[in-house]
């Protein structure tokens, strides 16, 4: 696995770490401001940011059109998390979904 793989793979989980962390802030309460200045919510952001840049790197030497779509990769494990984490439902059609986007992206990793 070259560098710029490694680059894409880390960007995807620093965005899915950013995701659980803005949804933890999201269910906790009080109103959207409140929200906003929640340490998840801003360490949330700061995960984005972070994995904007790793995605810039991995974009020097991977296509955009393998790149962007290998990030579908997070909604299969963000479907996973929703479902264990916070109790979203998970049923037939998020299962068939999974499948779908997992196929999809080793497909175009690959091509």
């Amino acid at each position: 696995m070259t560098l710029h793989w490694m680059m894409l793979a880390a960007a995807i989980l620093t965005s899915l770490a950013g995701q659980v962390l803005l949804k933890s802030g999201a269910v906790a309460e009080g109103g959207f401001i409140a929200q906003l200045f929640r340490p998840q919510t801003i360490l949330g952001l700061g995960f984005y940011g972070g994995a904007a840049l790793l995605y810039i790197v991995a974009l020097r030497k991977i296509p955009m059109s393998v790149a962007l779509p290998c990030t579908a990769a997070s909604y299969v494990v963000a479907v996973l998390i929703g479902h264990f984490a916070f109790g979203e439902a998970l049923g037939a059609q998020k299962i068939a979904a999974i499948a779908l986007i997992s196929a999809g992206v080793v497909v175009l990793a690959t091509a």
